[in-house]
Protein backbone atom coordinates (compact mmCIF):
# COMPACT_ATOMS: atom_id res chain seq x y z
CA UNK A 1 0.00 0.00 0.00
CA UNK A 2 1.30 3.43 -0.96
CA UNK A 3 1.34 6.01 1.81
CA UNK A 4 0.75 9.67 0.96
CA UNK A 5 1.19 12.42 3.57
CA UNK A 6 -0.89 15.56 3.05
CA UNK A 7 0.51 18.49 5.01
CA UNK A 8 -1.55 21.64 5.57
CA UNK A 9 -0.22 24.86 7.05
CA UNK A 10 -1.50 27.87 8.96
CA UNK A 11 -5.17 28.81 8.96
CA UNK A 12 -6.23 25.83 6.86
CA UNK A 13 -7.91 24.50 10.01
CA UNK A 14 -10.41 27.34 9.40
CA UNK A 15 -11.47 26.19 5.94
CA UNK A 16 -15.22 26.33 5.60
CA UNK A 17 -15.53 29.50 7.65
CA UNK A 18 -12.62 31.61 6.42
CA UNK A 19 -13.08 33.61 3.21
CA UNK A 20 -15.65 31.16 1.87
CA UNK A 21 -15.89 33.10 -1.39
CA UNK A 22 -12.21 32.31 -2.00
CA UNK A 23 -11.68 28.90 -0.37
CA UNK A 24 -15.18 27.38 -0.46
CA UNK A 25 -17.38 25.99 2.27
CA UNK A 26 -15.73 22.60 2.85
CA UNK A 27 -13.79 22.08 6.05
CA UNK A 28 -10.40 20.40 6.03
CA UNK A 29 -11.98 17.37 7.71
CA UNK A 30 -14.60 17.20 4.93
CA UNK A 31 -11.83 17.36 2.32
CA UNK A 32 -10.04 14.52 4.10
CA UNK A 33 -13.19 12.37 4.27
CA UNK A 34 -13.95 13.07 0.61
CA UNK A 35 -10.43 12.12 -0.50
CA UNK A 36 -10.40 8.95 1.61
CA UNK A 37 -13.78 7.97 0.16
CA UNK A 38 -12.76 8.62 -3.45
CA UNK A 39 -9.52 6.62 -3.13
CA UNK A 40 -10.80 3.89 -0.78
CA UNK A 41 -10.61 1.16 -3.43
CA UNK A 42 -7.05 1.97 -4.38
CA UNK A 43 -3.92 0.81 -2.62
CA UNK A 44 -3.35 4.25 -1.08
CA UNK A 45 -3.19 5.32 2.55
CA UNK A 46 -3.82 9.03 3.09
CA UNK A 47 -2.45 10.74 6.19
CA UNK A 48 -3.75 14.30 6.64
CA UNK A 49 -1.86 16.67 8.95
CA UNK A 50 -2.45 20.34 9.75
CA UNK A 51 -0.52 22.75 11.94
CA UNK A 52 -0.29 26.48 12.45
CA UNK A 53 3.30 25.96 13.64
CA UNK A 54 6.17 26.14 11.18
CA UNK A 55 8.32 23.91 13.40
CA UNK A 56 5.65 21.18 13.56
CA UNK A 57 5.33 21.26 9.78
CA UNK A 58 9.10 20.92 9.40
CA UNK A 59 9.16 18.01 11.86
CA UNK A 60 6.37 16.29 9.89
CA UNK A 61 8.29 16.78 6.64
CA UNK A 62 11.40 15.24 8.21
CA UNK A 63 9.58 12.07 9.28
CA UNK A 64 7.84 11.77 5.91
CA UNK A 65 10.89 10.31 4.18
CA UNK A 66 9.35 6.84 4.47
CA UNK A 67 6.18 7.87 2.65
CA UNK A 68 5.65 7.25 -1.04
CA UNK A 69 4.60 10.82 -1.76
CA UNK A 70 3.74 14.17 -0.22
CA UNK A 71 1.16 16.87 -0.90
CA UNK A 72 1.79 20.20 0.79
CA UNK A 73 -0.39 23.26 1.14
CA UNK A 74 1.81 25.41 3.35
CA UNK A 75 -0.64 28.32 3.31
CA UNK A 76 1.05 31.66 3.92
CA UNK A 77 4.31 29.89 4.81
CA UNK A 78 4.61 29.13 1.09
CA UNK A 79 5.69 32.75 0.59
CA UNK A 80 7.92 33.17 3.65
CA UNK A 81 9.54 29.94 4.80
CA UNK A 82 13.02 29.10 3.63
CA UNK A 83 13.09 26.54 6.46
CA UNK A 84 10.21 24.59 4.88
CA UNK A 85 11.98 24.87 1.51
CA UNK A 86 15.11 23.34 3.06
CA UNK A 87 13.15 20.55 4.78
CA UNK A 88 11.39 19.65 1.52
CA UNK A 89 14.71 19.65 -0.31
CA UNK A 90 16.07 17.04 2.13
CA UNK A 91 13.19 14.57 1.72
CA UNK A 92 13.66 12.59 -1.50
CA UNK A 93 10.09 11.53 -2.28
CA UNK A 94 7.68 12.86 -4.92
CA UNK A 95 6.13 16.12 -3.68
CA UNK A 96 3.29 18.28 -5.00
CA UNK A 97 2.47 21.81 -3.86
CA UNK A 98 -1.23 22.67 -3.82
CA UNK A 99 -3.24 25.86 -3.39
CA UNK A 100 -7.02 26.03 -3.30
CA UNK A 101 -7.01 29.49 -4.88
CA UNK A 102 -5.00 30.64 -7.87
CA UNK A 103 -2.07 32.35 -6.15
CA UNK A 104 -1.11 34.02 -9.42
CA UNK A 105 -4.25 36.15 -9.65
CA UNK A 106 -4.12 37.37 -6.07
CA UNK A 107 -1.87 39.78 -4.19
CA UNK A 108 1.61 40.25 -5.61
CA UNK A 109 3.38 38.70 -2.59
CA UNK A 110 1.48 35.41 -3.11
CA UNK A 111 3.08 34.93 -6.53
CA UNK A 112 6.41 33.99 -4.93
CA UNK A 113 6.72 30.46 -3.58
CA UNK A 114 9.77 29.22 -1.71
CA UNK A 115 8.30 25.71 -2.04
CA UNK A 116 7.93 25.49 -5.83
CA UNK A 117 11.64 25.01 -6.61
CA UNK A 118 11.81 21.82 -4.50
CA UNK A 119 8.60 20.00 -5.53
CA UNK A 120 7.73 17.97 -8.61
CA UNK A 121 4.69 20.04 -9.51
CA UNK A 122 2.13 22.65 -8.52
CA UNK A 123 -1.67 22.46 -8.65
CA UNK A 124 -3.56 25.68 -7.92
CA UNK A 125 -6.86 27.37 -8.46
CA UNK A 126 -9.26 24.42 -8.68
CA UNK A 127 -10.76 24.81 -5.24
CA UNK A 128 -10.61 21.90 -2.85
CA UNK A 129 -10.34 19.52 -5.81
CA UNK A 130 -6.61 20.30 -5.87
CA UNK A 131 -6.13 17.57 -3.26
CA UNK A 132 -7.78 14.90 -5.45
CA UNK A 133 -5.84 16.03 -8.52
CA UNK A 134 -2.59 15.89 -6.54
CA UNK A 135 -3.30 12.38 -5.23
CA UNK A 136 -3.96 11.21 -8.79
CA UNK A 137 -0.82 12.97 -10.01
CA UNK A 138 1.33 11.28 -7.36
CA UNK A 139 0.27 7.91 -8.73
CA UNK A 140 1.95 8.84 -12.03
CA UNK A 141 5.08 10.22 -10.39
CA UNK A 142 5.58 6.90 -8.60
CA UNK A 143 5.39 4.71 -11.72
Amino acid sequence: MKKIIIINGPNLNLLGEREVELYGSKTLKEIEIECCDIFKDEEISLDFFQSNSESEIIDKIHISKNCDGMIINAGALTHTSIAIHDALKIVKIPKIEVHISNIYNREEFRKNSFISPVVNGIIAGFGTHVYQVAINSLKYLQE
